[in-house]
């Protein structure tokens, strides 16, 4: 494939590694092609000692990344699903890796970065967003349960903010974003540009002719200092606003109970939160609450994805999935025939089929 046409661009900048996912027409949605190229660059780029930091991007204006291409998800499922335990065991590796890489790894979420984008993204070193970022884990909306780490981030966002978001596959703003622990710092998106020169000039230095890396510790300063400049106050968090109701409906024992809570709080934007709850696949939400519950128990991102993995590998032998992605994406009906159809018809067992260990489909990370 020629670097014009390459879905994953990787190249140096000063002492930059450069990621930049170029699927623009599809945001930026990921192939299992594009994590492969990502995790060889940055394998390369680990013990290179001309790159001093990884800045990750996405071509176009319209976001970082969209998350998987749920079109390649749904025709491989529908066929048995080895090509999606594939694309899952891989990728899941990767956002391991990004959460202990060891040189700064710098993630650009301008626009909408959702579900595979924010695994790319939200495990890095530093994390920005701008008034242009839309960043969500929108899994049950399609019959799937947050992952890529995203199960561990959302258990840990304050309160039963995360539950909230991973329940009814709700949005977050930049404020929202940092609140949540998604992000750390909020720049503009007219001073990105700016930004990404000043990140590749801070990590290299200009000699005599040739280019000479800055050294690691001061290359982890040089990049904290940088960002730091170019950052400003993020915008105020709606989520802030809304804990009181959140926190008291979100912490009932199960789903059903939730939905009461929310519709009897007299709360508009709680009702809201139900019916979009309520839209979404009904074993997807159950398997969600008890998926986020255990991670907070769970000691590290390595033990979460491992959880996610049996998760995922679960959801690829049930019936929503394929139904989701057809309902959103393929037939855009917005009319998915879940099974269950209702929150009553999801049983316990139900629920403990993602949970449960699989001997042919385990990950292995923790």
């Amino acid at each position: 494939m020629s670097a014009e046409v390459a879905e994953v661009r990787a190249f140096l900048d000063g002492g930059v590694g450069r990621i930049v996912l170029n699927r623009p027409r599809a945001l930026n949605s990921l192939t299992h092609g594009m994590i492969t190229a990502v995790r060889a660059a940055l394998d390369d780029w680990a013990g290179d000692d001309r790159v001093r930091a990884v800045v990750l991007t996405g071509a176009g204006e319209r976001g970082l990344c969209a998350g998987a291409d749920i079109r390649a998800l749904h025709d491989d499922a529908k066929a048995g699903g080895a090509g999606a335990r594939a694309f899952f065991r891989d990728e899941y590796r990767l956002n391991a890796l990004i959460a202990r890489y060891p040189k700064p790894y710098v993630a650009v979420m301008d626009g909408i970065t959702m579900g595979g984008g924010i695994g790319l993204s939200a495990h890095g070193a530093i994390r920005i967003v701008t008034e242009r970022s839309t960043l969500a884990m929108p899994e049950t909306r399609i019959g799937l349960v947050p992952d890529v780490g995203g199960s561990l981030l959302l258990a840990r966002a304050p309160g039963e903010s995360g539950l909230h978001l991973g329940l009814t596959s709700a949005s977050m703003g930049p404020g929202d974003a940092v609140l949540c622990g998604f992000a750390d710092h909020y720049v503009p998106s007219a001073r990105i540009p700016e930004l990404l020169d000043a990140l590749a000039r801070a990590t290299a230095a200009e000699t005599t002719g040739t280019v000479e890396a800055v050294g690691a510790v001061q290359a982890v300063q040089a990049v904290q200092a940088v960002v730091a400049a170019h950052a400003e106050p993020a915008p105020p968090a709606v989520l802030a606003d809304r804990r009181a109701w959140i926190d008291a409906c979100y912490a009932a024992d199960t789903v059903e109970e939730i939905v009461d809570r929310l519709l009897d709080s007299g709360v508009p934007e709680a009702k809201e939160a139900a019916e979009q709850l309520l839209g979404n696949s009904p074993t997807a939400v159950k398997a969600t609450l008890a998926a986020l519950r255990r991670a907070r128990t769970l000691p590290s991102l390595e033990a979460a994805l491992d959880q996610e993995y049996r998760v995922s590998c679960a959801a690829l032998d049930g019936h929503d999935l394929v139904e989701g992605i057809r309902a959103q994406v393929i037939d855009k009906d917005r009319n998915p025939r879940w099974e269950p159809a209702t929150l009553a018809g999801v049983t316990e067992a139900d629920v403990a089929r993602f949970l449960a260990p699989r001997p042919d489909d385990e990950l292995g990370l923790a």
